[in-house]
Order: C-alpha cells, then sequence, then structure tokens
C-alpha cells in the first residue's frame, strides 16, 4: 500500500498538477494540507472520478485538509484534541479496513509559527496537543501514520544552508524539541528511516531561484507508529514536481507498506 502527503497551496489552483501526479504515482491514501478552501468548493468529482474517496475539513482562504483514499473511510474525525476553541482547520484523522485490520491515517498542518509570539506560542501548544493526541493513539497498538506539512526542520542534516533558519520557528530549539518527543514516543520518520542522504528536500521557496539552486528544507513527514515501521518497504520524495508549470513550493512525499488493501 501507497500513502502519500502533499501540501498543495491551494487545491483549486494545482488540479492540473495533483491530477497528473495521482495518476503517475498511483497512491492509495493521500494526505493533502493547505487546501485553501471550504469542504463545498474543494474538487471533488475531479478527485472521485480517478478511484478515490474523499473527505475534507477545509476552510475558507487559509489552512484546510484533506485525504483522499481508494480504500472506504471507516470513520472520519476532523480536529485536534486540547482546544475546543482552535477554529484552524489543520488536522483530520481517518480509518480504513486492510487485510491485516484497521490502518489509521492522520492528515495534518502543523502552524508556520512565525511573525509573533502569540503565533509561535498557538505552534508550540498545537505540537504539545498532537503529542498528547499521539500518545493516546498509540496505546491501541494499530497501523498509523502522522503525515503532513509539519513546518519543522528536523536537524541541520534537512536544510541547505541551516545556518539561514536558526531564528526561525521551524528550526527553533524548542521546535526540534518537541519534534524529537514525538520520535522519542515511538514514531518513525519514513524519509530518514530508508537514507541518511543530505539534500533530500520537501519545500522550496518561490524566491531567488530556489529550487533551480536547490536552496530548500524538509519540513514535510511521514512518521509511523512502531505498527507501521514495520511494514515501512520504501519512501521517497517526488521532488520533480516542484518543476512542473505552476507548482507548490512543496512537493509530494510517500511511503510503501507492506499491507494489502482488503
Amino acid at each position: 500500500m501507497r500513502i502519500a502527503t502533499w501540501n498543495v497551496n491551494s487545491v483549486r489552483q494545482r488540479m492540473d498538477g495533483l491530477q497528473a501526479w495521482l495518476k503517475e504515482r498511483q497512491p492509495d491514501i493521500v494526505c493533502l494540507q493547505e487546501i485553501k478552501c471550504t469542504d463545498d468548493a474543494f474538487p471533488r468529482e475531479a478527485i472521485e472520478e480517478l478511484g478515490y474517496n474523499v473527505a475534507v475539513h477545509g476552510q475558507k482562504t487559509w489552512n484546510g485538509v484533506a485525504l483522499l483514499s481508494k480504500l472506504p473511510f471507516e470513520e472520519v474525525a476532523p480536529g485536534l484534541i486540547g482546544d475546543n476553541a482552535d477554529a484552524q482547520a489543520r488536522f483530520l484523522e481517518a480509518i480504513v479496513s486492510t487485510q491485516s485490520g484497521v490502518l489509521r491515517v492522520v492528515s495534518l498542518y502543523l502552524p508556520n509559527g512565525n511573525g509573533s509570539e502569540d503565533k509561535y506560542a498557538y505552534k508550540l501548544n498545537w505540537m504539545d496537543r498532537l503529542i498528547q493526541f499521539s500518545h493516546e493513539r498509540l496505546k491501541l497498538e494499530e497501523p498509523m501514520l502522522l503525515a503532513g506539512d509539519y513546518n519543522v526542520i528536523p536537524t541541520p542534516l534537512d536544510a541547505r544552508r541551516p545556518e539561514a533558519w536558526v531564528n526561525d520557528a521551524l528550526f527553533l530549539p524548542p521546535t526540534r524539541a518537541r519534534f524529537r518527543a514525538l520520535t522519542n514516543l515511538g514514531f518513525t520518520d519514513a524519509i530518514r528511516a530508508v537514507s541518511d542522504e543530505p539534500d533530500l528536500y520537501t519545500f522550496w521557496d518561490y524566491q531567488a531561484g530556489a529550487y533551480q539552486k536547490n536552496d530548500g528544507i524538509r519540513i514535510d513527514h511521514v512518521m509511523l507508529s512502531p505498527q507501521a515501521a514495520d511494514k515501512l518497504v520504501d519512501a521517497g520524495i517526488d521532488a520533480h514536481v516542484r518543476g512542473w508549470d505552476k507548482p507548490s513550493d512543496h512537493v509530494p512525499v510517500y511511503v510503501d507498506l507492506a499491507i494489502e488493501a482488503r
């Protein structure tokens, strides 16, 4: 089974690229972030024509996450635990059934955190909530993937120029400490499980020819529970998609698991 994540940076503006990539990569489940539309404005029919079920947790103009699945959804739940007043659409959890049991998949879009102390505090609080959620879900001992745009550069190896990010919310010590706390719960970073090579990036800014210079960062991650990590076959980054016409500034990340669809 192939599961992927992609911050599409406005799904309606990237439909040509999204459809082309779905046909090329043939993922079974896709986690989308920053769809930037409400649920009813999501281009559902075009995606369904490619054989996907669609679940959306959208928001007008900003944020928004979605799940596409060739398997039927057994359960779908939007919103991250821990703050009932949080109205930002950044989290969507679903369960699908496989030959070996349930598979739990989360599409998440972690806050950027730059711009003000309040925004950074919101980012750290959101990460604390994610850690608490993950701690509870791990008790179920199920294959689970937390996939999305984390807005976290985990290590200096994950940036072409780490010195340029030392004061950025994506790379500040408290940010990276919380990402490590997630891995310390037992989660595996799928890309780093298959490669410790440098220059593995998932985001290149639109400015200053960043993609052409490969001046990128790795901030889109697929984190695997122990039960999912045991099934890991391969993982990769579709960096070439960044060179397509009208691209997102992010590219897809995918994992292959030794799990059969039901």
